[in-house]
């Protein structure tokens, strides 16, 4: 089990972008007006990908974790070949092709992505090239075959080529077989966004969560395409319902082996916050004044030393109450 929480060089220079704009501001900047002082989120991701080091996590039942290319990828290895959970950023793709040659020769067979967001798809089209099938829930092939906007990164997304587009789409609770292996595949309904699937090893325990789950980091909450405050607490319901206590829990971002003690934690800030800030918004304060009041305070030195701030979370929380 992995307990070490730390910042990546993408993490520091972002969290820096926001406090910098805060002294010269006189309060906090969005994350489009911080970025927009220095490049868009995305690139900066992409250029992170293509500097950072990817680190191998070997948990149990053939599964490991590869971490530093967007969002944590779970690799199943076996004699029918490799299954990933998520396809990370194609800047590092020399990078993920030798950890996933260390982990083992087999090919790559399968993809699943837990959701559209680039940080976890921006690799699907390289993957596919080697052999994956893609499998994904219906409304990630719907916004990757379209262009998108996420209006908190202030970023638009062209049309993915069809190389990335998913093959096989997932519209209910799906069961598979891998190598031997089972895996659940189940629609969260709208939560980070309104494509969220978890991925479950059967036989391994272990519960991948995508973005519904940031271990020890505040999430991001993407409106623009379904997603809402109360949509990601009933996903950690579902996390926490599909969690035993020996289950290895795999967030999309944070420290890649989680628990189901630290997912009941991430719980319990979501609603406290949650519920502190709609208390404000119904007394008429406005989202600064709400900033002002500190309602995340309580969280923040576990949660807010990441990409989103304190600030940043108050401000998605108080679009969903």
């Amino acid at each position: 089990m992995i307990e070490a929480r730390h910042l990546s060089r993408r993490g520091f220079c972002i969290c820096c972008l926001a406090a910098a704009g805060t002294v010269a501001a006189g309060g906090w900047l969005t994350p489009s007006q911080a970025f927009a002082e220095a490049r868009n989120i995305v690139d900066l991701i992409r250029d992170s990908a293509a500097h950072e080091p990817v680190k191998t996590h070997r948990l149990r039942g053939g599964v490991s974790v590869l971490e530093g290319s967007g969002g944590n990828i779970a690799v199943l290895a076996g004699k029918e070949g490799k299954l990933l959970v998520d396809a990370g950023i194609t800047a590092s793709r020399r990078k993920l092709l030798q950890s996933l040659n260390d982990i083992g020769r087999a090919p790559i067979t399968h993809l699943i992505n837990s959701h559209w967001h680039f940080d976890h798809t921006d690799g699907n089209a390289w993957l596919n090239g080697e052999g994956a099938a893609i499998i994904a829930h219906a409304n990630t092939r719907k916004h990757l075959l379209s262009a998108q906007r996420v209006e908190d990164w202030d970023y638009n997304f062209p049309t993915s080529p069809l190389a990335a587009v998913p093959s096989e789409i997932v519209s209910a609770e799906t069961t598979m077989k891998h190598s031997g292996a089972t895996i659940v595949l189940r629609p969260y309904g709208p939560a980070h966004t309104d494509s969220d699937l978890s991925i479950i090893f059967t036989e391994a325990d272990i519960l991948h969560c995508g973005d519904t789950y940031w271990n020890g980091i505040y999430p991001f909450i993407d409106y623009s395409t379904g997603g809402s405050i109360d949509g990601m607490i009933k996903a950690a319901d579902a996390n926490l319902a599909a969690a035993g206590d020996k289950t290895i829990v795999i967030p999309g971002h944070g420290a890649p082996a989680s628990n189901k003690k630290e997912l009941a934690a991430y719980r319990e800030m979501l609603v406290t916050i949650r519920d502190n800030v709609a208390k404000l918004k119904q007394q008429g304060r406005s989202v600064d004044d709400a900033i002002a009041a500190k309602p995340t305070a309580a969280f923040d030195s576990r949660f807010g030393q990441f990409l989103i701030t304190p600030a940043f979370f108050t401000r998605l929380v108080y679009q969903g109450v």
